[in-house]
This record gives structure tokens, C-alpha cells and sequence, in this order.
């Protein structure tokens, strides 16, 4: 038995040690994800703090068109920082959702075939996708219906529907 290595050479594990951890990598692969979104989210704050710092040296400028690119500039980084806040809010609903109906049994098991590049293969998700739209027509009250209807549109390609789909997800389980 190799002393770095928990496991006898029979593959059963030793049990005085305890299993070797996979590593950073698989925490990385695990949180991809998450790791871009927070990536992203410290690129969008860096560009609104300086969108804001150039709107408030062209706002001292004494010149009327400065002042005046000085007040678009203004309302650049209040949106982006409005949209980014909607847009974590968002997924955090979603992911917290996502862990409740995991938790439940009731999240649909992903059995849809893939293409060799890894995309769900469409006919089968738009055949796939007929079973949920009926269910959350039969119970238009629950967010469960509307957050596997929200999935299945994503899996049909459509991000429209699919997030309007959660959003009435959204809606009906904070109304709960």
C-alpha cells in the first residue's frame, strides 16, 4: 500500500485513514458557475466605479456639454448596478428553489440524450417538454409545475420562456 494513498491495493479502503480529497480542481469544475458569475460581477463593479468616476470629473468640468455627457454617464453605472443586483437575485431565488425541490425528489432527472459536443439533443427535449407544460397547465397555482416547465424550455433551447416560466416560479413561491 502506497503510504499516500488511502486505498489497499485490493481498491477497498483503508479504514484508518481517511479518503484523499480530490483536489482544487474539482472544487473549480464543481463551481464553475459560480466562480464566472462572481468573476463577471467584480468586472461589472470595477467598469460601474469607473463609468461613476468619469461622470463625476466630467460633471465639475465647467463646459455645458461635459456636464451634460456627465449626466448620461451618471445613469450608466445606476442601471448596471440595478440590473446586476435584479440579476443575482434572480439566480439565488432560483438556486435556493433548485435545492428545496431537489430536497423534495421532485427535480426531473436529466435522462436527455446528447449530442458528442455534449448538447441536449433538441427533438427530444421539445418531446420531453409536452409533459411539462401540461402539468403546470393542470396546477397553474404551483411553483414546482412552473420551475420543471422553466427547465424544459431551457432544455428546449428557448431562454425567454424558460425564464419567464421561472419567474412565475419565482412569484407563486414567494406568495406561499
Amino acid at each position: 500500500m502506497d503510504s499516500a494513498d488511502p486505498q489497499n491495493r485490493d481498491g477497498s479502503q483503508d479504514p484508518q485513514r481517511p479518503p484523499r480529497s480530490r483536489g482544487a480542481w474539482a472544487w473549480v469544475g464543481a463551481n464553475k458557475t459560480k466562480i464566472g458569475v462572481v468573476a463577471i460581477t467584480v468586472l461589472l463593479v470595477f467598469y460601474l466605479i469607473v463609468t461613476f468616476d468619469r461622470a463625476r470629473i466630467l460633471l465639475l468640468d465647467p463646459g455645458p456639454v461635459a456636464k451634460a455627457i456627465g449626466a448620461g454617464y451618471l445613469v450608466l453605472p445606476i442601471v448596471g448596478a440595478w440590473a446586476l443586483l435584479r440579476e443575482l437575485a434572480f439566480g439565488t431565488r432560483l438556486e435556493r428553489m433548485g435545492r428545496e425541490l431537489e430536497a423534495e425528489g421532485g427535480l426531473p432527472e436529466d435522462t436527455l440524450p446528447r449530442t458528442a459536443g455534449g448538447r441536449i439533443v433538441r427533438s427530444a427535449a421539445d418531446a420531453e417538454f409536452a409533459q411539462y407544460r401540461h402539468e403546470a397547465e393542470a396546477a397553474p397555482e404551483d411553483w414546482r409545475s412552473w420551475y420543471r416547465l422553466g427547465l424544459a424550455y431551457d432544455a428546449a433551447g428557448d431562454r425567454k420562456q424558460a425564464r419567464a416560466a421561472m419567474r412565475q416560479a419565482i412569484a407563486l413561491h414567494r406568495a406561499r
